[in-house]
């Protein structure tokens, strides 16, 4: 008896196989010269007249031919999509982490949908933000947020002095120099705030998103181990359609 997973192997190239031959199919019978014939021949009037050879062109295609074809491969792909869907009906698996079951009794077709939910999981929680590793951050409960410890820097204020350069004389006043000195007003005292997480949460996250994606590939290779119940339909749907 066949397994789930060897009806999935082989399902694609009957896939192929069964549109390759439609589309030929299909073509043949779009062409008029190919399921024309012709037979003719010739009597000339009198005895004496001009003797020609008979014609004949001999139809290259049945269109019921055609069909009986169609209808053999077409069966081939119906029987075994449908032994694939009857099977995926009773092949079910758990999904288990560590020893602890996270879904029970999945369905391929969901065990399917989870490997790409989980795909795109994985990459949403690589993207994280993550805490700068340059501050130190503890968590602050009345923000919900992470937060730095206060950090207190001087502000200063430019302030004009001036140089004199040259005393005044009785002739000369006195030459004097504009500079700006920073001159210390006040102090600023920061705290940082940031919603991002830190590095080993988003490891953690992602160790955990990696786990449930093994588990649930192992948990459909699990399933795809049923053994199924070769089913008939395609015969029953072309003796209806072509017969």
């Amino acid at each position: 008896m066949a397994k789930l997973n060897q009806i999935i192997a082989v399902e694609k190239g009957v896939k192929s196989k069964s549109f390759a031959e439609l589309t030929e199919a299909h073509q043949a019978v779009q062409k008029p010269a190919l399921l024309s014939g012709l037979s003719r021949t010739y009597q000339p009037k009198d005895e004496e007249g001009e003797q020609l050879p008979p014609e004949s062109t001999r139809v290259q295609v049945q269109a019921e031919e055609v069909l009986r074809g169609i209808g053999t491969t077409l069966t081939r792909l119906f029987d075994v999509t449908a032994t694939k869907d009857w099977a995926n009906r009773v092949a079910t698996a758990n999904v288990v982490v560590d020893g602890r079951t996270i879904v029970e009794d999945a369905p391929v077709t969901y065990l399917l949908f989870l490997e790409k939910q989980l795909t795109d999981l994985h990459t949403f929680v690589k993207k994280l933000p993550v805490l700068d590793a340059a501050e130190s951050w503890t968590q602050d409960q009345s923000t919900d947020s992470w937060r730095t410890e206060p950090v207190r820097t001087i502000r200063t204020k430019k302030v004009p002095r001036n140089h004199v350069k040259a005393e005044a004389t009785e002739k000369h006043p006195a030459q004097v120099e504009v500079y700006y000195e920073d001159v210390a007003v006040g102090y600023w005292t920061t705290v940082k705030f940031s919603g991002a997480l830190p590095a080993r949460r988003v490891n953690e996250l992602l160790d955990r998103v990696t786990k449930l994606q093994n588990a649930v590939k192992f948990a459909r290779e699990e399933a795809n181990g049923t053994e199924v119940t070769d089913r008939r339909v395609g015969e029953a749907v072309f003796g209806y359609l072509f017969g």
